[in-house]
């Protein structure tokens, strides 16, 4: 252990204990409670019972109280001239018996400690100020070490990771092997001529593994990681994330070959004047740091800037340039087969029964990124050893499932039978439109038991992992969002607020294909909405695109557009509204029914006991009050 990093602190407790103790010594017996011209008058009104004197403090005992005390003391500049100047007074009240005793203690005599111990405390100090110098010489004084980079050196477990360890992203690997390639065998590069990018940035949601490809490019490579996060640049002393980035840098230059991984670079790297601060501000001269180290160094030093974000919009343009930021690379969530792959990474440390399946658990959880399909199999580990159960089975998968997207259901809320039934129709309605609908994906599960916020669900499993929606898709979609409210209007005779979150996600779709996508024939293929402004700062004067008479005509799109989904559900739902009575019946019994389940009783079949212990997967409608 290295003792030498303690001692500024013990000079720092031996300093505190030396002051106090002579602040106590100064402070004892001191006490002004009344001026020495009342203490005169005392003895003159014969108030004085008995006194003493001791060094310059006299304590006097007195028959009534002063200032609600019986017993007072104040200071004496000169005792000795004080007892020449009153001794007859005291001996005249002491033979009547007024003043019953009193006394003149001899004054201290003057010792060597009353010299040692002020030079003590100066020495102290002075000892104090010379280690905080000498720290600052020799870089280990914590304030000195204000202005360095907080990087940490290496994976924080310390465990290496390879591209063995990243699942799902089979094309971000590949655009990172020449990375690797270059780190392994720079001069391969540079004898034809070439230039590996400075810098690389993973763009994608979070979640997506972005951290863990970039601990893989330097565990792949055999080179130093050091990785920082943009917030640990910014401080509110101006200084010092200018000082940190270049301390960063200079760092990676020592540990050459190495790669430098900023996570959450939108932190530091959000675009300049977009604030409604000067160009002083503390932000942009960390990010003017940035941009000089980045174009700074040179081609051959090895040094490979990773950066993460999810939020590239933000960033401001100098920092994507070529020579900079050369190349981005897209992290986005992993299809079906990836998601699988990820479920075999994460599976690997779980004890997992001979009914799991991880290519249907792949398929269920359509957008699903690989942290949330690593807290899927911990929630359900949690939840099969809540159950002492020792491996996990397809119940506990499905819970834990149904816990993460809707929350834990909550078996001890009671609800009165009205509540259940509208509860009832309301989803059962979501369900029959969703079936009768020849573009929307199929129906998971139905359930009337609440979850989270929403008194029931009805969860569906997108067929495929396709983002690319086309106009039919996207009204079919509003047409099954209405599905609870015109079921509640049919057969509830009257609507609940229980369709709130519907509605709020039916209006979006419509006002997205009317007014962004270009899907209204009045209105043209013309675009009308942006994503907004980032910034207060940026463009703070902007308006909207559009006239006043263009948005009057998106309001009467989009109504209309709401009003005929609202007909068409009306039309499937009267048209099965025998099919809907048997599941609301079908819910008021076993609060739960599987899509198979459902599937059977939309066709007329006999429901079988092995659809009933179907995996309920899927993302769906979830109705709150």
């Amino acid at each position: 252990m290295n003792y030498r990093k303690f001692i500024p602190t013990i000079l720092y407790l031996v300093v505190l204990f030396l002051v106090l103790s002579w602040a106590s010594g100064l402070m004892s017996g001191t006490t002004d409670s009344v001026p020495y011209s009342r203490v005169v008058e005392l003895f003159q009104q014969e108030q004085v019972k008995s006194f003493v004197v001791k060094d310059n403090t006299i304590t006097l005992e007195l028959r009534s109280p002063v200032n609600g005390r019986t017993e007072i003391r104040t200071n004496l500049a000169q005792p000795e001239q004080f007892r020449s100047e009153y001794e007859s007074l005291f001996q005249q009240q002491h033979d009547k018996g007024i003043l019953e005793s009193y006394d003149f203690i001899p004054t201290k005599s003057f010792t060597a400690y009353d010299i040692v111990f002020p030079l003590l405390i100066v020495g102290a100090v002075l000892l104090v100020l010379w280690t905080l110098i000498m720290g600052r010489m020799n870089g280990n004084n914590p304030m000195a070490n204000f202005g360095r980079a907080r990087t940490v050196l290496g994976v924080p477990d310390g465990k290496k990771v390879t591209f063995a360890d990243v699942a799902g992203a089979d094309e971000e690997k590949e655009e990172l092997e020449e990375i690797v390639d270059f780190l392994r065998n720079p001069k391969k590069f540079t004898d034809i001529g070439a230039r590996i990018p400075h810098g690389i940035l993973l763009v994608g949601p979070p979640g997506t593994g972005k951290t863990l490809l970039a601990r893989a490019v330097a565990g792949e490579a055999g080179v130093q990681f050091l990785s920082i996060s943009g917030s640990d640049f910014v401080e509110m002393y101006v200084g010092v994330g200018a000082s940190r980035v270049r301390d960063l840098f200079e760092q990676a230059k020592k540990l050459a070959p190495s790669i430098i991984f900023i996570d959450e670079i939108d932190a530091v790297g959000r675009k300049r004047g977009t604030g409604l601060g000067g160009g002083h501000d503390e932000k942009e001269q960390t990010l003017n740091q940035l941009l000089v180290e980045m174009d700074g160094f040179g081609h051959t030093e090895g040094i490979i800037v990773l950066a993460a974000t999810n939020r590239p919009d933000i960033l401001d343009p100098a920092l994507l340039r070529p020579g900079r930021f050369d190349r981005q690379i897209q992290v986005n969530a992993p299809d079906v087969k990836g998601r699988e792959e990820i479920l075999k990474v994460h599976s690997r440390d779980k004890k997992l029964d001979s009914s799991v399946n991880l290519r249907t658990i792949a398929r269920a959880t359509s957008g699903f990124t690989g942290a949330d399909l690593s807290n899927l199999l911990n929630e359900a580990a949690i939840l099969a050893a809540r159950e002492n159960r020792p491996v996990l089975n397809m119940e506990d998968i499905n819970e834990a499932l149904m816990k993460i997207v809707a929350g834990p259901a909550k078996k001890s809320h009671v609800q009165s039978r009205r509540d259940l039934k509208t509860t009832a129709i309301h989803e059962a309605g979501h369900a029959v439109a969703m079936y009768r609908l020849p573009s929307h994906d199929p129906v998971r599960q139905i359930s009337i038991v609440p979850r989270g916020r929403s008194l029931g669900a009805t969860w569906y499993l997108p067929k495929d992992d396709s983002s690319n929606l086309t106009r039919n898709e996207m009204y079919e979609q509003i047409v099954g969002l209405l599905g609870g409210r015109v079921a509640e209007a049919l057969y509830v005779g009257d609507i609940s607020v229980g369709a709130s979150n519907d509605i709020d996600r039916a209006t979006k779709l419509a006002k997205d294909m009317v007014a962004r996508y270009g899907m209204c024939e009045k209105l043209g293929t013309v675009s009308y909405l942006d994503d907004g402004e980032v910034f207060i700062g940026r463009d703070y004067q902007n308006t909207k695109s559009y006239s006043e008479k263009v948005a009057g005509t998106i309001d009467e799109e989009v109504k209309s557009l709401i009003d005929r989904a609202y007909e068409d559900c009306k039309a499937i739902l009267e048209k099965d509204g025998d099919k809907l009575q048997q599941v609301v019946s079908y819910l008021m019994e076993h609060e739960t029914m599987t899509g198979a389940q459902f599937a059977d009783m939309m066709e007329g079949r006999e429901l079988s006991e092995a659809s009933a212990t179907a995996l309920t997967d899927g993302y769906g409608e979830e109705d709150s009050e």
